[in-house]
C-alpha cells in the first residue's frame, strides 16, 4: 500500500507539493489570525494545593491563586522608596493601575510588609478579575506601562513572573535556525549534492510549519502550554529531516542501479518508507504512555510532540516521494567537491563495512567492552537530583531573574515564592475581626522550624475561612523549602486543643510543584511499564520475533541510562554548567565569590518527558538496522553475514542521520531556558550514543551472539500477530526466495 501511495505522489508529484505548501501556509496564516492562545492553568486535580487555590479562589476572590494576580517590584538604587518625590510618584502610579479594567485592587507598597527593611524595594500586587490565562501576558504588560510615572521618577519597575514551568514562555527561531545550518552542512557532506541535501531541510521546515499552526490552534478547545511549541521543534525537526534522508539515501542508491525514477519511488516508500512509518509509531506509542503520569502539562507536551513526528511521517511518504518525482535524476544536481556517483559506500558500506567484519570476528569481547564502557556512563544516574526549579535560574538581564534577586534581596530567599495557608473555620464560624483559633494558628506557625515571617490572618467575608501568608527561610528550590510544606501539612494531621474544628490546606508555587512531582513519581512504573510493553509489541509486529522486540526494549534503556548519567554529571554535580550558559542563582554564591562549579535540581516532569522521548527515538535506528538485516537474513539464511551486510548497509546511513539529531539539539543547549538545556543534552547524549556505540557494536554483537535465536518465533504466537511485518521483503518485487531456513526459525 505504501509503494502505491508513494508511486501516486510520484507521478503527481505537482499536485502533492502544491497541496503541502498550501496546508503550511494556509495553516499558518489562519492561525496567526484566530490566535494561538496558551494556557497558564496548570491543575492538578485532587491534589491540596489544588484544594488550596479553589478555595482561597471562592472565599477571597479571584485575585487569589494563579492567573488572578500581576505583582511588581519597585526599586531605587539612590534614594527610598519613602522619599517624598518617590512615594508621589509610586502613588500616582498606582492610581493608574487602578483604573485599568480588570483590576480589582492594586496593593500599595507601603503596607506593612510591602516594603523592605532598607527602604529601597517595595511590592505591588494587583489582584484581576474576569481574566483568563491566555490574556494574563497581556494584561501584565498593561499593568507594567501604567507604572510609568514611577518609572519618571527613577523608580525600577519589574514585573515578576508569578507562574509554574507551562507559563514560561519560550520563544523558538533562533535554536532551529542554527540547527538547521549545521544539518545543511552535513547533509551536502553526505551526499555530496545541494538539491539533494535541501530535500530533508525543506521537508521538515513544511511540515514543522504546518503542526506548529495546528498546535497554536489547538489551544481554542484544549490547554497547551506555553512550552509545546520547542518541544515540537526540537523533536520535529530532528524527525523529520531524519526520515527524509533515510528515504532519499534508499531512492539514490535505487537510481544508482539504473531503475527508472516512478519505481524507485514506489520501491523506495515501499520498504523504507515502512520503516519510517513503524519508527514513527514507535515514537508515538512511547509518547501515548506519558497518559498515565497524571500531569496534565505533561500529558498535553506528549501529544503535542507527538503531533509533530506525525507531521514528519505524512511529510516523508507523501511530500518527499512528490519531490523525488519531481526532480527525477535532478536530484543529484548542484553537486560539490566532485563526490563520486558510483555505489562506493552504498554496497560495501565503507567505514561500517569494516567495523563490521571486525565486530563479526570478535563479539564477545565487543560485547562485554561496550558493557562495560556504557555501565560506567551510566552509573551516575542513580544520584539524578529531582527537585524544583525556581526563577532564580533563570537567564541573567531578564526581568524574571531580575524580580526574583530584587525580591530575595529585600524580604528574604523563600520571598519569591510565598506559601498560603486556607483555614477553614468549623463551628462557629469567626464572629469579629480577631478569632483566638486563628491567633493560635499564626502563633503556631511561627514557631515552625524553617518560617522566616507569617503575615496577619485575614478573614473572608463570610467569616468562615482564613487566609495566611508563609514566607521560607530557604529558598523556592531548595530541599528544605518542600520540606516546609510538608511539615506545615502535618499540623493539620496534629489537632490542637486551641484550635478546634479547623482545617487547614498549604497552597503556593513551591506546595503545587511538589504536588506535581508527587503525583508524576507515585505514576513512574506504570508509565515505564506501558512505554516499554507497548514498543516492544510494535516492534514484534514489525520482525516477528520476540527475542528481537525484548532485545531493543533493553538496549534503549541502556542509552537512556547514559544520557541520564550525563545528566547527573552537568546538571546534579555541576561540571560544566559555565560551559553551557549556566549562571548560578543569587543563593549559590558564598559571600562575594562566584561559584565556578553549581548544581540545578531537575523538575519531577523533565525525566520521564525526557524518558518517553528518547525510548521512540532510539527504537528509529533500530527499526532501520533490523530492517536492514533482517532482508539480508531472508535472502541468505546467513545470520552472521546479514548482521555483517545490515550494519554496512546501514551505518552510514543512521550516522549521518544521528550526527543531524546531534547538532539540532545541541543548537538548543544555546538556549537560555536550563529546562531546554536539560531537553537538549539529554537527546543529544542518548542519539549520540545509541547511532554509534550500541548501534554500531553492541547490537551487533549481541544478533552475532544469538545466532538463528534472533528470528526465533513460536508458531503458535506467529499465528497469533497481525501481518504487519516491514523487513519481509525486499527493495524489489522480485527479491530472491529464502534460500535456506534455519531450524525452529519462521521466516
Amino acid at each position: 500500500m505504501l509503494g502505491r501511495l508513494g508511486g501516486w505522489c510520484a507521478r503527481h508529484g505537482k499536485l502533492v507539493v502544491a497541496l503541502w505548501m498550501a496546508a503550511a501556509i494556509g495553516l499558518t496564516v489562519l492561525s496567526f489570525g484566530v490566535g494561538r492562545p496558551v494556557s497558564n492553568d496548570v491543575r492538578l486535580p485532587g491534589t491540596e494545593s489544588q484544594r488550596a487555590i479553589d478555595l482561597a479562589q471562592e472565599k477571597f476572590g479571584p485575585g487569589y491563586g494563579p492567573g488572578g494576580l500581576v505583582h511588581l517590584v519597585l526599586y531605587t538604587g539612590r534614594g527610598k522608596l519613602t522619599g517624598t518625590p518617590e512615594r508621589k510618584a509610586v502613588d500616582r502610579a498606582l492610581e493608574e493601575i487602578r483604573k485599568l479594567p480588570n483590576v480589582v485592587s492594586a496593593e500599595s507598597p507601603y503596607r506593612f510588609g510591602g516594603i523592605s527593611a532598607n527602604q529601597q524595594i517595595g511590592q505591588v500586587l494587583v489582584r484581576l478579575t474576569g481574566v483568563d490565562s491566555s490574556r494574563l501576558g497581556e494584561v501584565g504588560k498593561r499593568i507594567s506601562a501604567a507604572a510609568e510615572p514611577a518609572r519618571a521618577a527613577g523608580v525600577e519597575v519589574v514585573p515578576v513572573d508569578n507562574g509554574t514551568p507551562a507559563d514560561k514562555e519560550i520563544k523558538t527561531g533562533t535554536s532551529e535556525i542554527i540547527g538547521l545550518l549545521f544539518a545543511a552542512v552535513i547533509l551536502v557532506a553526505a551526499f555530496g549534492s545541494v538539491v539533494a541535501a535541501g530535500i530533508p531541510i525543506f521537508a521538515a521546515i513544511l511540515s514543522l510549519g504546518a503542526v506548529l499552526a495546528v498546535i497554536g490552534m489547538l489551544g481554542h478547545v484544549v490547554d497547551v502550554p506555553q512550552t509545546a511549541p520547542v518541544m515540537a521543534s526540537m523533536i520535529g525537526l530532528g524527525v523529520g529531516i531524519d526520515y527524509a534522508l533515510f528515504l532519499l539515501s534508499r531512492h539514490r542508491r535505487l537510481l544508482q542501479d539504473g531503475i527508472d525514477v516512478p519505481e524507485a519511488v514506489a520501491r523506495t516508500v515501499s520498504s523504507s518508507g515502512g520503516a519510517v512509518v513503524f519508527a514513527g509509531g514507535t515514537v508515538i506509542v512511547a509518547l501515548s504512555g506519558l497518559m498515565l503520569a497524571g500531569f496534565p502539562m505533561l500529558i498535553t507536551l506528549a501529544w503535542t510532540t507527538g503531533v509533530a513526528v506525525l507531521g514528519a511521517v505524512l511529510a516523508a511518504i507523501t511530500f518527499v516521494p512528490a519531490l523525488l518525482g519531481l526532480l527525477g535524476h535532478r536530484v543529484n544536481a548542484l553537486r560539490i567537491g566532485g563526490t563520486r556517483r558510483g555505489r562506493r559506500g552504498a554496497g560495501s558500506g565503507g567505514g561500517w563495512g569494516a567495523i563490521a567484519g571486525w565486530v563479526s570476528a570478535r563479539p564477545w569481547r565487543v560485547l562485554i567492552g561496550t558493557v562495560v564502557v556504557l555501565g560506567l556512563l551510566s552509573a551516575p544516574a542513580l544520584g539524578l537530583g529531582i527537585g524544583q526549579l525556581d526563577d532564580g535560574y533563570a537567564d541573567q538581564g531578564t526581568s524574571t531573574r531580575r524580580a526574583y534577586e530584587l525580591i530575595s534581596a529585600g524580604f528574604g530567599k523563600g520571598a519569591p515564592a510565598p506559601m498560603f495557608v486556607v483555614a477553614e473555620l468549623g463551628t462557629p464560624a469567626a464572629s469579629a475581626e480577631t478569632d483566638p483559633r486563628l491567633e493560635a494558628l499564626e502563633e503556631r506557625l511561627k514557631r515552625q522550624d524553617g518560617v522566616a515571617h507569617v503575615t496577619s490572618y485575614t478573614i473572608a467575608d463570610d467569616r468562615t475561612a482564613a487566609l495566611l501568608t508563609v514566607i521560607a527561610e530557604t529558598a523556592p528550590s531548595d530541599r528544605e523549602t518542600v520540606e516546609l510544606v510538608d511539615a506545615l501539612r502535618d499540623l493539620d494531621r496534629r489537632p490542637d486543643p486551641a484550635m478546634p474544628d479547623v482545617k487547614l490546606l498549604v497552597g503556593g508555587e513551591v506546595a503545587g510543584l511538589a504536588d506535581a512531582g508527587d503525583l508524576i513519581l507515585g505514576n513512574t512504573w506504570p508509565v515505564l511499564c506501558l512505554v516499554v510493553g507497548l514498543s516492544a509489541l510494535l516492534l514484534l509486529f514489525a520482525f516477528r520475533a520476540p527475542l528481537v522486540a525484548l532485545k531493543a526494549a533493553l538496549m534503549n534503556l541502556i542509552s537512556l541510562g547514559t544520557a541520564f548519567g550525563v545528566i547527573t554529571v552537568v546538571f546534579t554535580w555541576g561540571w560544566g554548567t559555565y560551559l553551557i550558559g549556566l549562571d548560578p542563582p543569587p543563593s549559590a554564591y558564598a559571600g562575594y565569590v562566584e561559584p565556578l562549579v553549581f548544581s540545578m535540581p531537575i523538575d519531577a516532569y523533565v525525566p520521564l518527558l525526557l524518558f518517553a522521548v528518547l525510548f521512540g527515538l532510539s527504537m528509529d535506528y533500530e527499526v532501520f538496522l533490523l530492517t536492514a538485516v533482517r532482508q539480508a537474513f531472508l535472502r541468505t539464511g546467513d545470520n552472521r553475514g546479514a548482521v555483517a551486510e545490515g550494519l554496512a548497509a546501514t551505518g552510514r546511513v543512521i550516522t549521518s542521520a544521528a550526527l543531524i539529531m546531534v547538532v539540532v539539539f545541541a543548537a538548543f543547549v544555546a538556549y537560555p531556558d536550563p529546562v531546554v538545556k536539560v531537553f537538549g543534552i539529554g537527546l543529544m547524549v542518548a542519539i549520540l550514543v545509541d547511532a554509534t556505540v550500541i548501534r554500531g557494536l553492541l547490537v551487533p554483537a549481541t544478533m552475532i551472539l544469538l545466532g538463528r535465536w534472533n528470528w526465533w518465533c513460536p508458531r503458535w504466537l506467529d499465528r497469533l500477530l497481525p501481518d504487519l511485518s516491514i523487513a519481509d521483503h525486499g527493495d524489489t518485487p522480485e527479491a530472491p526466495p529464502t534460500l535456506r531456513k534455519p531450524d525452529n526459525v519462521l521466516v
